[in-house]
């Protein structure tokens, strides 16, 4: 093949190679118009109206860091980082624990594994619905079916959505509950770890807990680590739950008063924009330290196959 025959196919090559990259550049305009209008021009506002005093309807003015500096006087805030702290470091690892087990279980060769599958999974789509926190709401309500079943048992435990002891426990049944979505993950995990390496361990003398320790869960931990990650993130967001079963009012002794709740009620109804703003970006750093936590930690406990 001659130079110019090869000068020729190179162009060619090129040609094709950017129409190819002008023809996903067009499809992409849609997402990168997204991602700057909802996104990324919405978080650039919020962190200047972050340092403003500001009311909705006014115009902001500049406070500096005055709104961060009110965080450590304000008695609300504590009570919402407190109670979205229990939520997340309670309720998180009893569901994590209470998935890897069902999963377990179902890899076992369990008949019907789809239907199962599928019937377990559907908490975690509905979990964050208004009907099914409507529904859980009305469940431990003073008339509602579980007091009714203590009490059929000799068990009197009254309404805990009105029982400042007992209303965040509701929501963290709640969680657990939808324990659905990391099963699934986790089942998926445990199909892909080799049976003989399982095998190989029951030769060596090693018993079923110990087999489960030493070569199932190292082989399954970077699952878990997606899992703990994804959870934890979705916890530090959780809304509607609390909003629905303490009808927005953070329940008794604010009891269930989410910090994203405690955000919401600043915001849309005491119309500070400008704390509120300030109350989003530092929940947006609690939750970027606790994944840099995470991925740093996972150094020394989640093992890959390389």
């Amino acid at each position: 093949m001659t130079q110019s025959a090869i000068n020729m196919r190179r162009a060619a090559q090129e040609s094709q190679d950017g129409r190819h990259s002008r023809a996903a550049y067009l499809f992409l305009i849609p997402w990168l118009a997204g991602v700057l209008t909802i996104t990324a021009v919405p978080m650039i506002a919020s962190l200047y109206l972050s340092f403003t005093s500001y009311r909705l309807g006014g115009s902001p003015s500049w406070v500096g860091t005055e709104n961060y500096q009110r965080m450590f006087t304000d008695s609300t805030f504590r009570d919402a980082a407190l109670v979205t702290a229990k939520y997340v470091f309670i309720s998180v690892p009893v569901q994590l624990v209470f998935a890897l087990a069902v999963a377990v279980i179902l890899n076992k060769g369990v008949r019907a594994l789809p239907i199962y599958r599928s019937v377990y999974y559907l908490p975690s789509l509905l979990g964050g619905s208004v009907a099914v926190a409507v529904l859980w709401r009305r469940l431990f309500a003073n008339d509602g079916l579980i007091p009714d079943l203590a009490s059929s048992i000799g068990i009197q435990m009254g309404s805990w959505v009105s029982d400042p002891d007992h209303a965040l426990t509701t929501l963290m049944i709640l969680n657990v509950w939808t324990f659905g979505s990391p099963m699934v993950i986790f089942l998926a995990g445990l199909r892909q770890i080799p049976m003989e390496l399982l095998e190989a361990a029951a030769v060596d003398g090693a018993s079923r807990a110990r087999r489960f320790v030493a070569v199932t869960i190292p082989l399954l931990s970077p699952v878990i680590f997606f899992n703990l990650v994804l959870q934890l993130i979705g916890s530090f967001q959780a809304f509607t739950p609390a909003y629905i079963v303490s009808s927005g009012t953070g329940g008794p002794a604010n009891s269930t008063l989410f910090y994203t709740l405690y955000l919401f009620q600043t915001g849309f109804q005491s119309f500070e924009m400008g704390y509120a703003s300030a109350l989003a970006w530092l929940l947006f750093v609690v939750i970027g330290i606790f994944t840099a936590i995470n991925f740093v930690a996972a150094r020394y406990w989640v093992h890959y196959e390389n």
